[in-house]
C-alpha cells in the first residue's frame, strides 16, 4: 500500500459535513480512484463506487440523470442495497466529467444532503470549461499528482522520524552526514528513473525490474497521446494537441527549452495564440506542466506572467527518462561526462514544486539571461530564483549572478540545486542538495474552489 500526502485531506473532507463536493482532479494514472477508494472503504460502511467513464461506454444508466430524484434511481439500479444514510454512506462519482449534466446535477445533490459525496476527475478542467453550466459554490477541486520525492522514499521504508531530521537540517542550512546523503542522492536517481507513477513505483518495489516499470511508464504516456487525439477528433477542429504533447521530451533538449511556435507545423506565420487550446488542454488535464516566462519580477508573480515564451515539461520524470534512456539506468545512477541530465532534473523540479503547491515562472530577460524558476517568497514579499544543476560546475550561474545583482528586484534568498553534499551560502545564493527540493512548501496553498 503506497502512501499519498492527499489521503489526510481526503478524510478530513469525508468528516467535515461540507456543503461542496470534493472533486480530485489530475492526469489519468496518478492514484485518484485508488486513494478514495481506500479511505472510503475504511471510513463508510456503505462505499459506493460509480466510474462514469465506464458507464458512458457500458449501460449508459447515469446518462439521463439529470435531476435528483433521476440519479437516486439510477444508483438504486447498481447499489440500491447500499443507500442507507449521510453518515454511513459514501457515493464515489469516479471520472465525474464524463457526464456534463452530472456537473450541474452536483449542486442539488449535495443541498439534498441525503449521502456523502466525493468525486474525481481526470480532465476537469476541460470538462469545467465546456460545460453548460458550472456549478458556483458547490465544487473545491484538489489536484493531484504523481508521488512526489518525498512519497517515493516512504514507499522505501524511510521513516517519518528520518524526515523529520531532515527537514530541521534543511531548515538549519545543514548538509547530512555521508551516509545519509549519499542514500539520498541515490533514491533520488532511482526516482530519476522510476517517477511518481503509482503502477510503475509498485511494479518497481516488488521486482526491481527496469523493464516492466518502463513497459507501465509508456503504456501511460501512449494513453495520454491517445487522450489528446480523441480530445482533437471530439471537438471537430485541426487541433495539433497529440502533436505539442509529443514535441515535449525533444523540445527539452532545446538550450532554451520554451516552445518555438513555428516548429508545431513548421508555419512561421503562427502565433501562441493559435494553439491557446491545445496548451490548456495539456495543462488541464494534467500531463503537462506550464512554466511561464518573467522578464521583471515583483510580488506576486501572476501579475506579471505572460502566454509567450511557454515552457512545457512532463508531468513525471520516470517517463521523460524512459523517453531518453529507455532500459539503461547508467545514464542516470553514474557519472557520465557525454550525457547531459539537465532537462531531467528540470523535470524532476518542477514536478515538485507543483505538486507542492507552486505556481511555476521562470525567469527570461534579454540583458540578464534565464534563470530555472521563480516562486514567489511571501515571507518579504519577494521571489526565489531557483537553478538547477545536474554537473559539476553547479556554482557557474551567470543569469542568476545579473539577476541577483539588480536591486530593483529585492531578492532576498535565492537557491542553487544539485548533487552536491555540501550546504552554504555565498554571494546570497543558498547551495543545497537536490533532494532538499522536497522541503519546499508553499503554506499559502489553497483548495480551489467554484
Amino acid at each position: 500500500m503506497l502512501y499519498r500526502k492527499i489521503s489526510k485531506r481526503i478524510e478530513e473532507y469525508l468528516s467535515s459535513n461540507s456543503n461542496r463536493l470534493l472533486v480530485v482532479t489530475g492526469a489519468r494514472q496518478v492514484g485518484k480512484s485508488y486513494i478514495i477508494r481506500q479511505v472510503g472503504e475504511r471510513m463508510f460502511p456503505n462505499y459506493i463506487e460509480i466510474n462514469m467513464e465506464e458507464d458512458k461506454l457500458g449501460d449508459r444508466i447515469f446518462a439521463e440523470a439529470k435531476t435528483v430524484a433521476d440519479f437516486y434511481l439510477a444508483l438504486s439500479i447498481v447499489a440500491g442495497d447500499k443507500m442507507k444514510d449521510k453518515v454511513s454512506t459514501l457515493v464515489f462519482i469516479d471520472e465525474i466529467q464524463a457526464y456534463d449534466h452530472l456537473l450541474t446535477l452536483v449542486k442539488f445533490l449535495m443541498r439534498d444532503n441525503r449521502f456523502t459525496y466525493i468525486a474525481s476527475g481526470s480532465q476537469l478542467g476541460v470538462a469545467l470549461k465546456n460545460a453548460q453550466s458550472v456549478p458556483v459554490g458547490s465544487l473545491s477541486i484538489e489536484r493531484m499528482y504523481p508521488m512526489d520525492f518525498e512519497e517515493f522514499i516512504i514507499a522505501h521504508g524511510v521513516g517519518e522520524t528520518a524526515i523529520g531530521a531532515m527537514r530541521d537540517s534543511f531548515n538549519r542550512n545543514e548538509a547530512l552526514p555521508n551516509a545519509l546523503h549519499s542514500k539520498m542522492l541515490d533514491l533520488f536517481k532511482k526516482y530519476l528513473l522510476v517517477g511518481g507513477l503509482p503502477d510503475a513505483v509498485d511494479k518497481y518495489l516488488k521486482n526491481r525490474n527496469i523493464a516492466e516499470f518502463r513497459s507501465i511508464q509508456n503504456e501511460i504516456h501512449d494513453l495520454y497521446a491517445i487522450d489528446a487525439s480523441k480530445y482533437e477528433a471530439e471537438y471537430g477542429r485541426r487541433l495539433k494537441v497529440r502533436r505539442i504533447f509529443e514535441m515535449i521530451p525533444s523540445n527539452l533538449e532545446n538550450k532554451k527549452k520554451r516552445f518555438v511556435i513555428k516548429d508545431i507545423e513548421n508555419k512561421t506565420w503562427k502565433r501562441s495564440d493559435d494553439y491557446i487550446d491545445e496548451f490548456e488542454y495539456l495543462i488541464s488535464a494534467g500531463v503537462a506542466l506550464e512554466v511561464k516566462a518573467i522578464s521583471k519580477p515583483s510580488y506576486p508573480l501572476i501579475e506579471n506572467s505572460g502566454k509567450n515564451l511557454l515552457k512545457l515539461y512532463l508531468n513525471d520524470v520516470g517517463i521523460l527518462s524512459g523517453i531518453f534512456y529507455r532500459n539503461n539506468i547508467k545514464a542516470v545512477m553514474t557519472d557520465i561526462n557525454s550525457i547531459n541530465l539537465g532537462s531531467v532534473y528540470e523535470t524532476v523540479v518542477a514536478q515538485e514544486l507543483r505538486a507542492h503547491g507552486f505556481n511555476l515562472y521562470y525567469y527570461d530577460n534579454k540583458k540578464n539571461g534565464e534563470v530555472d524558476f521563480l516562486i514567489d517568497d511571501a515571507d518579504n514579499l519577494s521571489n526565489i530564483p531557483i537553478e538547477v544543476k545536474s554537473g559539476k560546475d553547479y556554482t557557474v550561474h551567470s543569469a542568476l549572478d545579473r539577476f541577483l545583482a539588480t536591486e530593483e528586484y529585492n531578492i532576498k534568498r535565492a537557491y542553487v540545486l544539485s548533487n552536491e553534499q555540501k550546504v552554504f551560502i555565498k554571494d546570497g545564493v543558498t547551495y543545497i542538495p537536490i533532494y532538499y527540493v522536497m522541503f519546499f512548501n508553499n503554506e499559502s496553498h489553497i483548495v480551489e474552489t467554484l
